[in-house]
């Protein structure tokens, strides 16, 4: 696959109205490699009613029946987990998977469902950076000697290291302007939200390339991707109507499709995803929510060449 934009696809993660399908799972991230594509990632979304299945877990999955294919998190809400127990799991798939792992956190949108992990919602910012610092320390040092205000290490080493090195790359998934300078700070990447509009994502890739900037870090050598909610269909009203479906359920927010996804006959797909190109998107990660390995299939050959 060509494309003068990286073109990366979410992992079936979600399940509504029907079974958890594994076969499923293997035959699509099969498909996805066959056909070249960049990258598969997941979500993160313990809480809710709608099925969804645990990101690491599921990514553990895909790098055991895969080859080539990269393997995200889009993001992971690693505020709630302990770094710690983050770091070992996650250098752990990045050996599993030949070295083939993209991590991307966040803080999430959510601070309600803080209590439900025994903490509070109040200093999660410095509690979330603090915590990636304590990461990369684990990943990188032999040792590590840690003093923070929420993490204590004294003489603490954890091997294997990650097979990448320094570790695996950090992509940050930010909104808040104060989120978008710890990205530029920490980070060695940015993914723009699904839940996002185009214009709401160029606003962000606007001020990200400022602190990128002040922090002396090369704007144009910083990988910047989004996150496309899309359902390619010649019937738009039929594609328009699962998608509201789709959003209730998942957001409960029915009207969210309208406001951030892309839906329609291909060609007026291609050149909405034009536009998140035009943004600043140099890797577009797909999401489709149903019908997923048709859509690998009209991605490559309906989509890609007008991307090219």
């Amino acid at each position: 696959m060509s494309a003068r934009v990286a073109l990366a696809v979410s992992i079936p993660q979600t399940f509504q109205d029907r079974a958890v399908d594994v076969g499923a799972i293997r035959a699509y991230l099969a498909r996805a490699e066959a056909l070249g594509f960049h990258s598969a990632w997941v979500v993160e979304q313990v809480l809710g009613s709608t099925p969804s299945l645990e990101p690491v877990e599921l990514l553990t999955y895909a790098a055991a029946v895969t080859e080539r294919l990269r393997l995200g998190t889009a993001v992971l809400l690693t505020a709630l987990r302990s770094p710690v127990h983050l770091a070992k799991s996650l250098a752990t798939l990045d050996h599993l998977s030949g070295g083939r792992l993209d991590v991307g956190v966040g803080l999430g949108g959510n601070p309600n469902i803080y209590p439900a992990y025994g903490f509070t919602a109040d200093r999660r910012a410095a509690r979330f950076a603090e915590g990636l610092r304590l990461m990369k320390r684990l990943w990188t040092e032999p040792r590590v000697t840690f003093e923070g205000k929420f993490f204590r290490l004294q003489n603490a080493s954890m091997e294997p290291k990650p097979v990448q090195q320094p570790h695996p790359p950090l992509w940050f998934g930010a909104h808040h302007p104060n989120a978008l300078r710890r990205t530029a700070e920490l980070g060695d990447g940015f993914m723009g939200a699904g839940s996002l509009s185009t214009a709401k994502f160029a606003e962000e890739v606007q001020m990200l390339r400022g602190f990128l900037a002040e922090a002396r870090r090369d704007p144009a050598a910083f990988p910047i991707a989004k996150r496309v909610y899309i359902a390619v269909d010649r019937d738009k009203a039929r594609a328009g109507s699962r998608l509201r479906d789709w959003f209730g359920a998942f957001y409960g927010r029915p009207q969210m499709a309208e406001e951030v996804c892309v839906w329609g006959p291909p060609r007026e797909c291609a050149d909405r995803l034009g536009e998140v190109v035009a943004a600043g998107a140099r890797m577009l990660m797909l999401n489709p929510v149903f019908d997923e390995i048709e859509h690998l299939e009209a991605f490559a050959s309906e989509i890609a060449p007008d991307l090219s």
